[in-house]
């Protein structure tokens, strides 16, 4: 899964966590990596293992995570730039976990989040990866919330991925099964679409809890970043999920939808995006 060093020196003893927590950094804000971790750390559910894979970033970044003492704490470290889902992948190979819950580093967690994403794994084993709704905020604050399908099916992935990848916890062995992510080119910025819909065509499901567990990130800054060739890669992505997921040809439709949304300006996107999230009034 790419060349990585495991500090195993924090693997203590007989210690085996009932979760393992899986994020990739790289490069990010410092202010808002050391929110997201105290967000982990500081859950009430407290029986985990913070995996923390620093994809080769900045000296910076290294210094931080070197400051961590929470003895929960495992960094991991790739030797060159592999990319989100070899990252995460990396993050599964060392866990020991039953669970794998997933944080991203820009990101903050409400504090009951694990108890009750666990709670509901615990007592419904039909169900592989569990999410919940999203607030949504910037650098001003919350500014909106965005809700998912409480049951989502195969036909949820046509408009939208029907999960907040930041906000999933998975059974370690359905995602074993599904043969974890897919590191390539395509898939860029689009791991978890590709992830879940592979899950959904092997027979697993998922669930939203309906409650706003996870805060996420969301401005034009991010927006910008989304190049049109991260379009395409999602146009190419979402044809290949929706034949595994039986949805064509009527998904032909919807696979258009990401180079259409890519030629739309910065302000007429976040006025339609306004709309749907029910931000405007």
């Amino acid at each position: 899964m790419g060349s990585t060093r495991i500090n195993h020196g924090l693997l203590r003893g007989n210690f085996m966590p009932v979760i393992s927590v899986a994020m990739a950094v790289y490069n990010t804000d410092i202010s808002s990596l050391e929110k997201s971790v105290n967000s982990v750390l500081n859950q009430s559910f407290k029986d985990f293992e913070f995996i923390i894979c620093d994809d080769c970033s900045d000296k910076y970044i290294s210094d931080f995570l070197s400051k961590l003492s929470d003895s929960r704490v495992n960094i991991i470290s790739n030797e060159k730039n592999l990319g989100l889902a070899a990252s995460l992948n990396n993050c599964i190979a060392a866990s020991s976990a039953e669970y794998i819950f997933r944080h991203d580093d820009d990101d903050f967690s409400e504090p009951e989040r694990f108890m009750k994403q666990l709670d509901f794994l615990d007592k419904h084993p039909e169900i592989s990866v569990v999410g919940s709704n999203i607030s949504l905020f910037d650098t001003s604050g919350k500014w909106g919330v965005l809700r998912y399908p409480e049951k989502p099916d195969r036909k949820d992935f046509l408009f939208m991925m029907p999960f907040m990848h930041g906000a999933l916890a998975f059974r370690k062995a359905s995602l074993l099964g599904a043969g974890c992510y897919l590191s390539s080119k395509i898939t860029r910025r689009t791991e978890d679409y590709e992830l879940l819909m592979r899950m959904y065509s092997f027979g697993f499901t998922g669930y939203n809890l309906q409650e706003e567990l996870y805060n996420f990130r969301e401005d034009i800054i991010a927006l910008k970043r989304r190049k049109y060739r991260y379009r395409i890669d999602e146009f190419r992505t979402r044809l290949r999920g929706f034949k595994v997921l039986g949805l064509m040809p009527l998904g032909l439709i919807y696979a258009v939808k990401p180079l259409i949304v890519g030629l739309m300006p910065y302000r007429l996107l976040n006025f339609l995006k306004d709309i749907y999230w029910g931000r405007r009034k």
